[in-house]
C-alpha cells in the first residue's frame, strides 16, 4: 500500500479562519478584526490577544463599525449581555484610539 502523503504532489493552502464583523456584516480574515469578549465575570472588554476566555464577537478596527455595533445594540445581542455603564465607558475609551476610516 502506498502512503497517502506520497500520492499528493502539491501543498495544501493554509486555512485562514473567517469571522463576521457585527458592525458592518462583512466576512473577513480573523486577524483583521478585533475580538470583544464577555468574560466569565460578565465584563465586556476588547481582547487584543484573541485568546481570552468567554463569549466573543468581532469588529473591524475602525470607528464606524464600533459606533454601529454599539448604537444598534448588535454588540449586546451578539454577546448576549446588557452593557453596563462601566463597560460602555471602557469600550468608548478604546474607540477613541481607533482611526475614523480604514487606513
Amino acid at each position: 500500500m502506498i502512503a497517502r502523503a506520497a500520492t499528493h504532489t502539491g501543498l495544501r493552502p493554509k486555512h485562514v479562519p473567517q469571522r463576521t464583523c457585527v458592525g458592518c456584516g462583512t466576512v473577513t480574515a480573523k486577524r483583521e478584526l478585533v475580538r470583544i469578549v464577555r468574560g466569565p465575570d460578565g465584563e465586556v472588554r476588547p481582547d487584543l490577544t484573541g485568546k481570552a476566555p468567554g463569549r466573543g464577537t468581532y469588529l473591524h478596527a475602525i470607528r464606524s463599525c464600533w459606533d454601529t455595533g454599539l448604537k444598534k445594540k448588535r454588540l449586546e445581542r451578539s454577546l448576549n449581555v446588557t452593557l453596563t455603564p462601566a463597560s460602555r465607558e471602557a469600550l468608548s475609551a478604546y474607540i477613541a484610539t481607533l482611526p475614523e476610516v480604514d487606513a
